[in-house]
């Protein structure tokens, strides 16, 4: 079986990178009611918006991204049970590509470069299982699409949903 994993936000937490950029330079820490349901720069002031949105195309910042708990230890399993491939949209952020590369070579070196699939539009996979962040991409999944809960998406309904890194140990292994 075949088996696609997100990185952004299921395997590399960019939400906690926006707000600990956004506490560092604003000096403002958001608390979590601040930020449920909305994206990290609709959480801040609209006069900041900008400056969030920002981030993803600042060279260095999807390099130095933390792990997501739990992700590194069942997407290994994972790698022994299912076909498994990074399936991350970087072209949104072209400066991101050899980053996120980079990044995986460090956190996941047992999926290769020949397993990453650093594209567009994710509509054009084809295999069992997706696991992604984004309505936009698991809604054209036609396979079994998984929602990983992050902060922006905790209002989506209609995925199966996982919230964290050992639930989807329970589901998939």
């Amino acid at each position: 079986m075949t088996l696609f994993v997100d990185m952004d936000e299921v395997l590399a937490d960019t939400y906690l990178a926006h707000l600990e950029l956004y506490e560092q330079d604003y000096g403002i820490k958001l608390t979590p009611e601040a930020y449920q349901g909305k994206e990290a720069w609709e959480s801040v002031p609209e006069e900041h918006a900008a400056y969030m949105k920002g981030h993803a195309w600042e060279k260095g910042f999807f390099r130095d991204l933390k792990l997501i708990e739990g992700s590194q230890e069942v997407m290994s399993e994972l790698d022994k049970k299912y076909e498994l491939y990074i399936a991350s949209a970087a072209m949104q952020f072209p400066e991101s590509l050899k980053e996120k590369s980079d990044w995986l070579d460090e956190f996941f070196p047992f999926i290769p470069w020949q397993r990453r699939i650093l594209c567009g539009n994710k509509y054009i996979l084809k295999g069992d299982i997706l696991i992604d962040d984004r309505a936009y991409n698991l809604e054209n999944f036609e396979g079994r699409s998984i929602m990983f809960s992050s902060p922006h998406n905790i209002n989506t309904n209609g995925f199966e949903r996982a919230n964290n890194w050992e639930e989807i140990a329970a589901k998939l292994l």
